[in-house]
């Protein structure tokens, strides 16, 4: 009975790898940590779990198993499997990372398969870590998903990414309005020259935020993702008042007219991204929502 669960994988070279376990097992699937590529053989979608992009993209560049490492694999996984990536794992996915590490000599491994632009620790340092509303996975047809999903999602954001922009055939399941942190801004700042004089950008490392403020002054604004309500009740609104209302204060971010909407979560056909922590809520509409992805991706190739 319980072979005929999908397996889920959940990459396991660092990161929050058990927590993600165990939340999908409350959705419904059995789980398997994969360190090699051998790993990969028998499941049917993975999680790349949140950690350190950085630090994933060594290991994984770096352990070979019977001629091919890790990376290579996922790579081929990726084109074919549910794939479901959070914070780090989000960036891994990414076509284009800006704020990448400085101590990567030839720019962050990153695996691809989703056409977004992503900054890296756009939400500041590890200290500045918070938890804010974000919206909820989309409905299936049942309406019992139907109902579950009318709440806000607890979004935990831990030195998290923002998605800055998506392709036209990426699915964007939720923004918010956040500012950048005080090196994220001057990234961006760089990112917008480079724009500006038609350069490709594909990789951008970092900027010595330090060095190169570029006048900005800080003080971080969030805003909350609003429910369909909120929304109808402010529509008399000004924008200033919108974003004086529901904002969150934290260290080292940048004032209110440097605040972005910015993307949280997306997807494309069956790889899914989100820049938030679902495995460290007891809320798990997002793993439920992936395990039904791999369920019909499985299905789908049985018949």
């Amino acid at each position: 009975m319980s072979e005929s669960k999908p397996l889920v994988g959940v990459l396991a070279l660092q990161g929050a790898f058990e927590e993600h376990q165990q939340c999908l097992e409350k959705a419904g699937c059995r789980t398997k940590q994969i360190r090699t590529a051998r790993d990969m053989e028998d499941i049917d979608g993975i999680v790349l779990p949140g950690g350190e992009s950085t630090a994933m993209g060594l290991i994984g560049t770096a352990s070979v198993h019977d001629g091919k490492n890790v990376w290579e694999a996922l790579k081929e996984f990726t084109a074919t499997k549910p794939v479901w990536g959070t914070c780090a794992g989000m960036i891994l996915l990414a076509e284009r990372c800006v704020g990448a590490s400085a101590v990567i000599e030839n720019g962050q491994s990153l695996i691809g398969g989703m056409d977004i632009l992503v900054c890296r620790n756009y939400f500041a340092s590890q200290i500045s870590s918070f938890e804010m509303a974000t919206p909820p996975p989309p409905s299936s047809s049942s309406d019992e998903d139907a109902a579950a999903n009318t709440t806000t999602y607890p979004g935990v954001f831990i030195r998290a990414p923002a998605i800055l922009a998506a392709g036209k055939d990426v699915r964007i399941l939720g923004k918010v309005v956040a500012t950048p942190c005080r090196q994220a801004a001057v990234v961006l700042n760089e990112l917008e020259t480079k724009i500006k004089n038609g350069e490709k950008v594909i990789q951008m490392g970092v900027v010595d935020a330090l060095e190169r403020d570029q006048g900005l002054h800080y003080k971080v604004v969030v805003k909350p993702h609003e429910t369909e309500e909120e929304k109808k009740e402010g529509t008399d609104e000004t924008d200033n008042d919108r974003d004086r209302d529901g904002t969150i204060s934290l260290p080292g971010a940048a004032d209110g007219s440097n605040a972005r909407e910015v993307i949280c979560a997306v997807q494309k056909n069956h790889i899914l991204c989100t820049a938030f922590h679902p495995e460290l809520t007891e809320d798990y509409r997002w793993h439920s929502y992936f395990v039904k992805m791999v369920a019909e991706s499985k299905n789908n190739k049985a018949s």
